[in-house]
């Protein structure tokens, strides 16, 4: 198996990336009522931070240890990055907000939120939309400024009770996530163009950020495809991957592409329909994010029994290349993975996690 960078494959990758894109317009997310916490509560229901009462917090249905914060500096020496306005909502203890949202039946739909950790290592924010429920771990930090993740859900009805829980127990009882933006998009099922067994194969459906987001959308571990907030992919490692669009980013194709955050234990897949024994081509780019990720990277592919390992060098100002190598399916159904082998952190903000893009990710059948 080898790499293979021809202008061909260039051009077949452009046009499939141009073709999709037109056909998947990029859809405006809308915000959750008082979901950037900017109307503020009545003085009456606030004791200093804390919030009093059951609807203290406007639109909003609240349980246990709830503070209404202001961005910034903190009483203490702490800081709250909030990144999405001015105000916010942190989760203390065994805390709980929730909102009932108009939806469509069966429609598949992605949260998209501005969250962060404020104490803890091991804190976790558990979102549920019945009967669907996750934790979405927070104790890695992708970015210093606050990170905004989507997570995915199909709606069983006309409405939906969306809640955002604190399910851990500090010490410190107000120690928990903080959330300062919560919106809503609509996804339309993925489908398949011709000549690519790939849905969803640029990426040009995801969620994209309604927030000036510049630091990309993280999607969470374990999601899977029939949920994912990026449809058509199964979101299966340790870690979570990251979406990022070509207004704040250098994408290889169309709008949309994935960064690989968090070396091996950032991974993506999907499973394909295949006829055992035939032999098909994969076909994908890998580049960088122009964001100052840097170094020696690698992207491994692997599909039935075959695998191929891809470097890339970095200098963090953007560009790509393109790879190809050949499978023989063993099933009717094929998982491709896609994982990045190292670890990487931008060159201006060592605390911040990055990687290489992955992105137009094309399967078709040797003749």
């Amino acid at each position: 198996m080898a790499v293979a960078v021809t202008f061909v494959l260039c051009l077949t990758l452009l046009l499939a990336a141009s073709a999709f894109a037109a056909v998947r317009p990029r859809v405006a997310e809308v915000y959750l009522q008082n979901g950037n916490f900017e109307e503020k509560p009545d003085p009456k229901n606030l004791q200093k931070t804390k919030l009093i009462g059951k609807y203290a917090l406007p639109k909003w249905e609240i349980t246990g240890l709830v503070e209404y914060v202001t961005g910034g500096p903190q009483p203490g020496g702490m800081f709250f990055p909030v990144t999405h306005g001015v105000h916010a909502v942190r989760l203390g203890n065994d805390a709980t907000i929730s909102q009932t949202i108009k939806v469509k039946p069966g429609q598949l739909y992605a949260l998209i939120l501005g969250a962060s950790r404020t104490c803890a290592q091991d804190e976790v924010l558990r979102i549920s939309v019945p009967p669907q429920s996750g934790d979405v771990p927070l104790q890695t930090l992708y970015s210093l400024n606050g990170d905004v993740i989507a997570w995915g859900f199909r709606a069983s009805s006309d409405i939906a009770k969306v809640t955002f829980h604190n399910p851990g127990v500090q010490e410190d009882p107000t120690c928990g996530p903080l959330l300062d933006a919560i919106a809503i998009r609509e996804f339309y099922p993925p489908i398949l163009t011709r000549g690519n067994l790939v849905k969803n194969s640029g990426f040009e459906e995801g969620p994209f950020p309604i927030f000036n987001s510049t630091s990309g959308v993280l999607l969470p571990p374990k999601q899977q495809d029939f949920l994912s907030p990026l449809p058509g992919w199964i979101i299966e490692s340790l870690k979570a991957v990251k979406f990022i669009d070509s207004w704040h980013f250098n994408v290889p194709f169309g709008h949309g592409a994935v960064e690989l955050v968090a070396g091996r234990e950032s991974a993506i897949a999907q499973i394909l329909r295949t006829v055992p024994n035939k032999v098909y081509n994969l076909t994908f780019a890998v580049g960088d994010a122009k964001n100052g990720c840097h170094g020696s990277m690698m992207v491994e592919a692997f599909a039935a029994k075959d695998t191929l390992k891809v470097p890339y060098k970095s200098v963090g100002k953007g560009g790509f290349k393109t790879a190809s190598f050949r499978f023989k399916a063993t099933e009717a159904r094929t998982r491709i993975t896609f994982y990045s082998s190292y670890y990487h952190t931008r060159i201006d903000d060592f605390g911040s996690l990055c990687g290489p893009v992955l992105d137009q990710v094309v399967v078709f059948p040797v003749a």
